[in-house]
């Protein structure tokens, strides 16, 4: 039996793990995909979010004003790639620059420093691409971007260093209350026991909530869809550009990543159900229009990719993060949508607290280390470094994803380090192969091949991303 069961590995679920695994705990996370990270953690805008945007008294004002920092913070821990490049609010009219005065004191509100007004010159002045049709903007200082697949990744292979164990391809079936703890059951006929069940189900919550014996609460999932260009585009800008939000959401951005590639998008539309992530060519087109009001200069013919996430949000418009009412010992973290990646740290410490008062003991860990080696250490050595380490290390000298130049190497050590990739879409978000121009059109084959040696299976076996995503049939 273990202490604590938490159900969903995005990146609450694993900063929530990753938080848990300082103390002397048995925690393991459930997790119905065959990787972390593959609900909205890995289809996001990747935002440190400035927190002027949430209602001053709300959960989400207070979460988002603790966690910018603490995510930072984090992630430098996690060596995982984070930047601090600010962002703007762009108006576009006077009605829209009154909207900003409402910004700039609901961020006041919420304790956020360094906040400004300025005009559409002196934006231009630090973004020259920005449309001449911007009458002002909020600067925001200390907004960020972040990869949130990788936080993801990082956050639960750092808990599963120290302990945590994950579970994969586990889908709920059943949770049953008895006097003792809960019995989670799954659809492969597994079963986990957990005194304390945390529900990070993202936008299934509602659902498992309701396992539990829990139906206080329904979320409602919103789709939003991206267009991600080509790295020549990468600095078009600097900032995170936005427009004045309206009821639906933060509204269309156009960002630098991370990784230096040029993200626009996302829409915001009620969607019926969380499996709802086709692009259309609607909301495709509305990202195109409205990222070019803000930026002209983008251009789409270099787009690279176009994907959909989908958000869970409730309609209170806050998070729900308590232990329930109905159900001893069910913490429901739900409706964690933006700014839940801002917010991430401090959600996790937030519910340890409320775990503290459902009476669970917590000894810190003598051993906890929260550092994480740098997953691209070869990648950010210089040439004559990269020769002398793949003397010792000769696949580390085989480049497989030439777009990304990624190495047989790296592919291999992803396969092996917690958590492990398992599929095609794994090795990708940890590596980068098969994220550049050709989209994997060159270096797929191989990475099967690698997939393949390293869990001793037949190329045959190989997923995409999971169950019924089998990318070979067989040999001609």
């Amino acid at each position: 039996m273990y202490d604590v069961l938490i159900i969903g590995a995005g990146v609450i679920g694993g900063m929530l793990a990753r938080e848990l695994s300082k103390y002397e705990l048995s925690v393991c996370i459930l997790e119905k995909e065959n990787d972390v990270a593959c609900g909205a953690s890995k289809a996001n805008s990747g935002i440190v979010h400035g927190g002027y945007d949430p209602e001053p008294g709300t959960l989400k004002a207070q979460l988002n004003t603790a966690g910018i920092q603490k995510l930072y913070d984090t992630a430098r821990e996690l060596n995982v790639p984070i930047k601090n490049n600010g962002s703007m609010v762009c108006a576009f009219s006077e009605a829209e620059n009154g909207f900003l005065e409402e910004l700039l004191n609901r961020g006041n509100q919420n304790g956020i420093s360094g906040l400004s007004i300025i005009s559409g010159d002196e934006a231009r002045e630090l973004e020259p691409e920005l449309s001449k049709e911007v009458t002002k903007a909020l600067l925001v200082p200390n907004a960020g971007i972040v990869c949130p697949y990788e936080l993801t990744i990082a956050a639960i292979g750092n808990a599963m260093d120290n302990a945590v164990d994950l579970s994969l391809n586990f889908e709920v079936t059943e949770i049953v209350r008895d006097e003792e703890c809960f019995v989670v059951s799954g659809a492969d006929m597994r079963k986990f026991e957990g005194k304390f069940l945390i529900n990070c189900a993202g936008a299934y919550s509602d659902k498992i909530a309701k396992l539990a014996g829990d139906g206080t609460f329904e979320i409602i999932p919103r789709c939003g869809e991206y267009i991600l260009l080509d790295k020549e585009e990468g600095g078009l800008v600097g900032h995170t550009v936005f427009q004045v939000p309206t009821k639906e959401g933060k509204g269309i951005l156009v960002t630098p990543t991370v990784d230096g590639n040029l993200l626009t998008g996302p829409t915001a539309v009620a969607v019926d159900t969380p499996e709802s992530t086709n692009t259309t060519v609607s909301g495709l087109n509305k990202v195109i229009e409205l990222a070019q009001k803000s930026v002209p200069a983008v251009d789409f013919r270099q787009t690279i990719t176009s994907f959909c996430g989908v958000r869970a949000s409730e309609k209170n418009g806050d998070f729900i993060i308590e232990g329930s009412k109905k159900v001893e010992g069910l913490i429901n973290v739900a409706a964690i949508d933006s700014p839940g990646l801002t917010s991430a740290v401090a959600i996790a410490e937030y519910t340890v607290e409320i775990l503290k008062s459902l009476g669970i003991k917590l000894e810190l860990k003598k051993n906890w280390n929260g550092k994480r080696t740098d997953p691209h250490f070869f990648r950010n050595m210089n040439n004559e470094e990269k020769n002398e380490f793949i003397k010792k290390n000769p696949e580390y000298g085989k480049i497989v994803c030439r777009c990304e130049g990624v190495s047989e190497g790296e592919i291999r050590r992803v396969i092996r380090q917690n958590p492990p990739a398992f599929d095609v879409d794994g090795v990708k978000r940890r590596t980068r192969s098969g994220m550049g121009r050709c989209q994997g059109g060159f270096c797929m084959p191989t990475v099967i091949k690698i997939l393949a040696q390293e869990h001793n299976i037949s190329m045959t076996e190989v997923t995409k991303r999971g169950s019924g995503s089998v990318l070979l049939k067989g040999k001609l």
